[in-house]
């Protein structure tokens, strides 16, 4: 019973979700500290308002509502996500694309034995003359089956 827990515990996607988890928790912290110390500031600036919200509140018939805490938690969430968005996903992004391109996989053709124009294998009709192609040679026998339904 505890062989078959430690290899659970062991494999690698477990310790690499567990490492993603802590190392998340640990940038987050990170980018709300840069979030809060810089840009929610400049915000203020920008706008010649005092950075921190969390003050504002209105009352309607005795009951106060502190919508300046609820700015403050958009502001911050707004200002989060931009700043994952461009320090993370484009340049993890572009890192992607530069070391791992995607590839266009070349499609089988063949050449229509009527008009002798180049089209894809798993055609049923000739995009050109429409001659049936299903079960010509060259021609996957499977096209004659799903034009048949």
């Amino acid at each position: 019973m505890f062989k078959g827990f430690r290899s659970f515990l062991l494999r690698g996607n477990v310790v690499d979700l567990a490492v993603g988890i802590v190392i998340g928790a640990a940038f987050t912290a990170v980018v709300t500290g840069f979030v809060t110390a810089f840009l929610t500031p400049l915000i203020g600036v920008a706008t010649g308002a005092v950075g921190d919200f969390s003050q504002k509140t209105f009352s309607i018939a005795g009951t106060t509502f502190p919508y300046g805490a609820f700015l403050n938690a958009l502001i911050s969430f707004v200002l989060v996500a931009a700043v994952i968005y461009f320090a993370v996903v484009v340049p993890v992004g572009k890192l992607q694309n530069r070391f791992h391109p995607v590839k266009d996989v070349p499609v089988a053709k063949n050449d229509c034995p009527e008009c002798l124009s180049t089209v894809p294998a798993a055609a049923t009709r000739c995009a050109h003359c429409t001659t049936e192609l299903a079960g010509r040679p060259g021609f996957p026998a499977q096209a004659a089956a799903l034009q048949s339904r």
